[in-house]
């Protein structure tokens, strides 16, 4: 789940980004307007970190940790703080910040600068800082910060330190190349052929089959409650509404639809079109004497490119329609010209228009009576329209006045419904394959940084279906009670204990295959059902090619390690422990001129600006002196995590 959230620290751009936007506001601004958490106990003058002659502050370390879980769960919406805790996140944004302190310090100590104005165009920049016509608007700005408790001094330096990184780093990776020795090296791995064997020592062959004690239950728990966190869940109460919701009449009377049709009688009058073929000269002289070569029997189209001009086909062209695009005279001309002839040639803005009338289209006044039902479906259309906007308009003044939901539909007549548990991804908690009803499916995120029963009016389809919805109850992300779980934390408690004799036995067997037994052997000598074993004959440009894909780390090991070895690998969720041989390497030569190398040189560029990267940052960190307080940074990882 935090593997997204790394490879966006570890891509060019994302470097770039990175330190532009990795403190208090591109986790936070950039995305979206997000609510952070705020946290208590720690106090927010300790730190974490001295950076040269900067503190980095438990309250910054905090606030930095919640931005980054709402980055992550643009991803994965319903991973929890302390998921994101356990799988490196944390140390992931403290090490993001010292480096980003670093730089900044870095920079300045040898003269780079960014100036007042370079940060306001970048402040300038930020979405969540524009008002309603798209531009920065003050108030809006210091809106943002009040939510997130930040100050401007603190969104200033942050934005000043990302810049001075921008200044720094990115020359230092900018269009790297890899040596082309190296380059081959890593590209005749492309062709490495792998042959060995895998077996998995599952703990339930080991597993106890009675009951635990409540305190051997109790402990279990106490150690793992992380594996049994509940993300955060809301249910939403909502109505939806629309024409068929309106409490007045919308279809137009007589007396309506004889006011429209008096008050547009152009519309309904006899009108007369035409299709016509033209092109423009400059000379009179020359259309009149293109004009006599076309009635003379030359077509219009041959006249034309000779003449070294082009044609313009227009249809139902309209005499007022043609007097505006050319001119009056040329109106005139067209409009008093058979149908397959050319007009006499007539001055328009570009110069003298010659054209043919192909088609001559008549159509005979229409009467009140024929242009009723017309008329009588454009009125109502627009009143129905009239009327949800007004009773949009109604409803939100309800809503944003303070009046409850419920009473906002019973004043309204509207059907309310309460969903049950949901997860911020749209899934029913607790319920396989439920899903939120879809006309929620746009308002979901918006519910989830709402407060509790404060609705809100929202547009289903622009103009003729709304939705006024608001969330009835939130369940924040925690462990549940051990009571509710117990038969799951029986079934965990089993596995964790099969795993440690699972262990045991699986260090036996690594022994024996080390020795002279084969893997097959050391299996049948513990007497234990075990699932079959896995032969693998693979080349890693096969494994390559499921890059996209979760490769199993059995298959990863397997590629990482020298012929003829075994190894132990920990399966996950105390599943059990695999048993890694490798029995042979081999691989095919190749060519100087092999289109595999360049590939390889393409596909390893960001490796290496990763690298050169660390490298420099490293550099920089060991130069401006970096101290670490353990202790406060310990108090920060538990205070997020729940713990405390």
């Amino acid at each position: 789940m935090i593997s997204g959230f790394r490879k966006f620290f570890q891509s060019k751009i994302g470097l770039a980004i990175t330190f532009l936007f990795i403190g208090l506001i591109a986790l936070a601004f950039a995305a979206s307007d997000i609510t952070g958490s705020t946290f208590g106990g720690v106090s927010g003058g300790d730190r974490v970190a001295l950076v040269g002659d900067d503190r980095i502050t438990t309250s910054e370390l905090t606030s930095t940790a919640n931005s980054a879980l709402q980055q992550v769960r643009g991803e994965n919406p319903t991973i929890t703080m302390p998921a994101f805790i356990e799988q490196g996140g944390f140390e992931e944004v403290l090490n993001q910040l010292i480096d980003r302190y670093a730089i900044g310090a870095y920079a300045e100590k040898y003269g780079l600068r960014a100036g007042e104005n370079l940060v306001n165009s970048e402040i300038l920049q930020i979405a969540a800082f524009r008002g309603i016509d798209g531009e920065f608007d003050q108030r809006t700005y210091q809106a943002a910060l009040s939510r997130q408790g930040i100050s401007d001094a603190i969104l200033r330096r942050d934005l000043s330190d990302g810049l001075l990184a921008q200044q720094l780093l990115i020359p230092a990776f900018a269009v790297p190349q890899m040596p082309g020795k190296v380059a081959q090296q890593y590209a005749a791995l492309v062709l490495e052929r792998r042959k060995g064997e895998i077996a998995l020592i599952p703990s339930e062959a080991f597993a106890p089959e009675g009951e635990p004690t409540d305190a051997q239950l109790e402990a279990f728990y106490s150690e793992n409650r992380d594996r049994y966190v509940l993300p955060e869940r809301r249910t939403i109460r909502f109505a939806t509404f629309g024409a068929d919701t309106l409490d007045a009449s919308v279809t137009p009377t007589p007396a309506e639809i004889k006011a429209r049709y008096d008050a547009e009688p152009t519309r309904f009058a006899a009108q007369e079109t035409r299709d016509v073929s033209s092109f423009f000269v400059p000379t009179e002289d020359a259309a009149n004497a293109i004009v006599a070569r076309i009635r003379g029997g030359q077509s219009l189209e041959a006249a034309a490119q000779e003449a070294g001009f082009s044609v313009t086909s227009v249809e139902n062209n309209t005499k007022a329609q043609l007097a505006s695009s050319a001119s009056l005279a040329v109106a005139e001309s067209v409009f008093n010209t058979a149908r397959g002839q050319v007009a006499d040639p007539a001055r328009s803005a570009l110069g003298f228009y010659i054209a043919r009338v192909d088609n001559i289209t008549r159509t005979p006044a229409r009467t009140l009576e024929q242009a009723t039902e017309e008329l009588s479906e454009q009125i109502e259309g627009e009143k129905r329209a009239a009327a949800l906007a007004d009773l949009s308009a109604r409803i939100e003044e309800e809503v944003d006045g303070g009046t409850a939901l419920a009473e906002v539909a019973d004043a309204y007549n509207l059907e309310l419904t309460t969903t049950a548990p949901l997860l911020a991804d749209g899934r029913v908690f607790g319920e396989q394959g439920g899903q939120a009803p879809p006309v929620l499916a746009a308002t979901i995120a918006t519910a989830f940084q709402m407060e509790e029963s404060e609705p809100q009016l929202a547009e289903l389809v622009p103009g003729t279906q709304f939705i006024v919805f608001e969330v009835g109850q939130i369940t924040e992300s925690a462990a549940p009670p051990l009571a509710e779980i117990r038969d799951e934390l029986v079934v965990g408690w089993r596995f964790f204990e099969g795993s440690k004799l699972a262990r045991e036995s699986a260090d036996r067997v690594l022994d024996a295959v080390r020795g002279d037994t084969t893997l097959s052997a050391a299996l049948d000598g513990e007497d234990k059902p075990f699932p079959g074993i896995e032969r693998i004959d693979l080349e890693r440009r096969q494994l390559m090619a499921q890059q996209n894909r979760n490769i199993p780390a059995p298959l990863v090991l397997l590629f990482s390690m020298a012929e003829g070895s075994t190894k132990l690998l920990e399966a996950p969720n105390d599943i059990g422990w695999y048993i890694v041989d490798l029995d042979e390497i081999s691989a095919e030569p190749l060519a100087d001129d092999s289109p595999i190398l360049a590939q390889t040189r393409q596909q390893l560029a960001p490796a290496l600006i990763n690298e050169y990267t660390a490298q420099l940052t490293a550099a920089i960190r060991a130069e401006i002196e970096v101290e670490e307080n353990a202790a406060a940074i310990e108090a920060v990882r538990k205070q997020l995590s729940g713990e405390i």
